[in-house]
């Protein structure tokens, strides 16, 4: 054979009559590579020994670019199904995925995202409500990294304007409405009560700025926490606030500052001075009907008084004091209760003019009047046996109490979505403040007092014969706010003020960025 050994440079090769290797006779090494076949014709060549050129594996009659378009529409599929997406919203997404990767498609955990940022900015497009925190569910990836790969794909697809449309909270809670398993069981005429109920408060708290730079999905959570617990329906905030997917104490408080509008929207009620947050819920069908009356009212001017409200003001003292009755009973031979009241008709309401209208004062004196000889009343019935205690079940329109429907008319604007402008110039009876604003005004206040308590105390210290003597008040205060103490907060706002920082920069409170300009910096230096 021709060649040498590769080892010992020796001539003496032949060939292996078994295995056909070129093997030296000195040394007795196999000669590498002897028996190679280049394969040659690319990717559409022809069979080697171990592989097929140009596949993606054994087992796979694909390449390797078909099997991956053909695995990433297998997750496309099985996202938008679990979002619960028609099969043309699928093929939308699948064709958004494709113009955005130039049709290569992709694979890893990116791609998934990539495939949940494409559903939902494909259902803002529609203004179909889709909450990013679902779809994050959905992919179980982190919120904050969708919500970054959302971004990237709007400024891809340079959507602007009325092209990609504003989140829309109130098809958001319409949507948990319907699909949320705590409402299943529901009958559908309750379940539409409702709905128009949650639009309309949700959208009273939309005026009063209360989801003004917040996640929505707490505010729809807490609205319809209270509608359902008005139309006698239990629903724990804790489920609806996983079936919104929304934080738990982000909806709690939500709640919180939702009853707190409308407490002070009661108190403009006669007995407005009396509703607090305890008894809100209680007092809450008035409180809306008046807010549905209010906003259906067609006064001329801004901030008009109770009277100018169309509300059923018979109908709504006759069941505050029905009320009276803590118990479940059944009244008989009652007289009616029109008797207290000497009105025209059952209810009054505003007139289409502006001008000579017949306003309705009743004074507090009046109602007490009015209250005093319905006690007498209520006594003289129960000495008499007028009343009969009924316990262990609810009587409903027997015992005198409005079933939770008859205080609502779903007429107003309100009850159906509206326009921010609309929605700004509708009365409600109440005109809130952001409450972030309102939250930042007052903090603004308290660091104002606190500079100016620092600067007393510096200056009862530096210049003792200046402070006032005899002042009996300011003593008083001194011994209150020093039996209360000092907090680390005045401890820096006195080291700011001696490094003669200027006051306005104090009250913004960004105490570690001047710290360490006006204090850290000079003991470096």
């Amino acid at each position: 054979m021709s060649g040498s050994c590769k080892n010992c440079s020796g001539r003496s090769l032949f060939r292996d009559d078994v295995s056909g290797n070129l093997i030296c006779s000195s040394c007795g090494i196999v000669q590498e590579f002897d028996n190679y076949d280049a394969q040659l014709g690319g990717l559409n060549g022809p069979q080697g020994t171990f592989v097929r050129v140009g596949t993606s594996g054994s087992g796979s009659v694909l390449n390797y670019k078909d099997k991956k378009i053909y695995e990433a529409q297998n997750i496309i599929e099985d996202i938008t199904f679990r979002l619960g997406f028609s099969a043309s919203k699928s093929n939308d997404v699948r064709i958004l995925v494709s113009t955005i990767t130039e049709g290569e498609y992709g694979q890893g955990d990116w791609f998934s995202i990539l495939v949940g940022a494409c559903s939902y900015v494909s259902m803002r497009k529609d203004n179909r409500p889709l909450p990013m925190s679902e779809v994050a569910s959905t992919i179980e990836c982190d919120l904050h990294e969708l919500g970054r790969m959302v971004l990237r794909v709007v400024d891809f697809l340079d959507l602007k304007g009325p092209a990609f449309p504003g989140f829309d909270i109130v098809g958001s809670l319409e949507r948990a409405a319907r699909n949320s398993p705590s409402f299943s069981k529901v009958e559908a005429d309750t379940l539409d009560v409702i709905v128009k109920q949650g639009i309309f408060l949700l959208q009273c708290a939309m005026k009063w700025f209360l989801t003004t730079g917040r996640q929505p999905l707490p505010m729809v959570a807490a609205v319809l926490v209270l509608v359902s617990g008005l139309n006698e329906v239990n629903v724990s905030i804790d489920d609806v606030a996983m079936e919104v997917h929304a934080k738990v104490s982000t909806c709690k408080k939500r709640y919180r500052e939702l009853l707190g509008a409308l407490v002070e929207v009661g108190k403009k009620l006669p007995w407005g001075k009396d509703i607090t947050k305890r008894n809100i819920v209680k007092n809450a069908p008035f409180v809306i009907q008046y807010m549905e009356l209010k906003s259906m009212s067609n006064t001329c001017g801004r901030g008009k008084n109770f009277e100018d409200v169309g509300i059923d003001l018979q109908a709504a003292v006759s069941e505050c004091l029905r009320k009276e009755l803590q118990y479940e009973s059944e009244v008989n031979n009652l007289e009616d209760d029109s008797q207290y009241f000497e009105l025209i008709g059952n209810s009054w309401r505003d007139e289409s003019s502006c001008d000579d209208r017949n306003k309705l004062n009743i004074s507090h004196e009046c109602l007490s009047l009015i209250y005093t000889k319905f006690l007498d009343e209520m006594a003289h019935l129960r000495s008499s046996g007028g009343i009969n205690e009924i316990y262990g079940r609810k009587l409903g329109r027997k015992a005198g109490f409005q079933s939770s429907t008859e205080w609502w008319e779903g007429k107003s604007q309100l009850s159906k979505k509206l326009l921010l402008h609309q929605l700004l110039e509708t009365d409600v009876g109440l005109n809130g403040m952001p409450p972030s604003f309102v939250t930042s005004c007052n903090a603004y206040k308290r660091r104002k007092e606190k500079i100016n308590a620092a600067k007393n105390r510096i200056q009862r210290i530096m210049l003792p014969s200046n402070t006032a003597i005899g002042n009996v008040n300011a003593e008083k205060e001194r011994k209150r706010k020093r039996a209360i103490g000092i907090e680390w907060e005045d401890i820096i706002i006195e080291t700011l003020l001696l490094h003669d920082v200027k006051e306005e920069e104090i009250e913004k409170g960004h105490y570690n960025a001047l710290l360490d300009l006006h204090v850290f910096s000079s003991w470096r230096s």
